[in-house]
């Protein structure tokens, strides 16, 4: 095959990978959400589907975060409530982890092309992580570390970086879990009508966010 043969299939791949975003979005992304929104109904569905609604949820984990534009702490207080904080957990992480590597090939293979299907240019050559190449495993982790700073814009935008995908999938991993955590736990609190702790959860969430996004915005954006 000739380098503009070559080309061509690219560009056919990435057109069919953008429509292909876009669908999944309005289809599956929308409605999933709603479920998610409705918890009584949402553990009704998981258990009606057994141990396939446990990889049901991993496939849907997996695809919050290849799928930008889908939120990911309904899901995470989702998993907490219909799986408990445990389970939960396991589950989140699990799917994290396989849509973040999945995430990372994909931009390691089309480059910052597919990273403008979900976020600016401007936005990605900005960020001073891609530009700090001594602190990038320190600052990746604190980002993904602190609750409401934008991991799903440095999932896809770490893929640019010199950063090997074992190093990136075991720090940032290990940086979700106080999060995930936060979010299951809140979940589970509101199943087993905890509703004061549950406040409590969701109002160290918020300080804890307001101060990641600060710190986020201050340093690292």
């Amino acid at each position: 095959m000739t380098d503009s043969h070559k080309k061509v299939v690219a560009v056919i791949a990435f057109v069919i990978f953008l429509l292909f975003c876009g669908a999944v979005t309005w289809f599956i992304g929308k409605p999933m959400i709603r479920l998610i929104r409705k918890p009584e109904e949402f553990r009704d569905w998981v258990d009606s589907h057994g141990l396939f609604g446990n990889i049901l949820f991993v496939g849907m984990m997996v695809l919050q975060v290849v799928i930008a534009l889908i939120p990911g702490e309904p899901l995470e207080m989702g998993a907490g409530y219909a799986f408990g904080a445990i389970e939960g957990t396991v589950l989140c992480l699990l799917g994290t982890v396989i849509g973040s590597m999945l995430v990372f090939l994909l931009v390691r293979r089309f480059g910052i092309k597919l990273v403008e299907v979900f976020f600016s240019v401007e936005k990605v050559r900005n960020l001073k992580i891609l530009k700090n190449k001594k602190q990038l495993n320190f600052v990746v982790f604190i980002i993904f570390f602190l609750p409401g700073t934008p991991k799903d814009l440095l999932t896809y935008a770490v893929g640019l970086t010199e950063m090997p995908l074992k190093a990136f999938l075991i720090i940032t991993t290990f940086a979700r879990i106080p999060s995930i955590v936060t979010s299951t736990v809140f979940g589970n609190a509101i199943n087993q009508q905890n509703y004061l702790f549950a406040i409590i959860v969701l109002g160290a969430t918020a300080l804890l966010s307001v101060a990641g996004l600060f710190i986020y915005n201050k340093f690292y954006s």
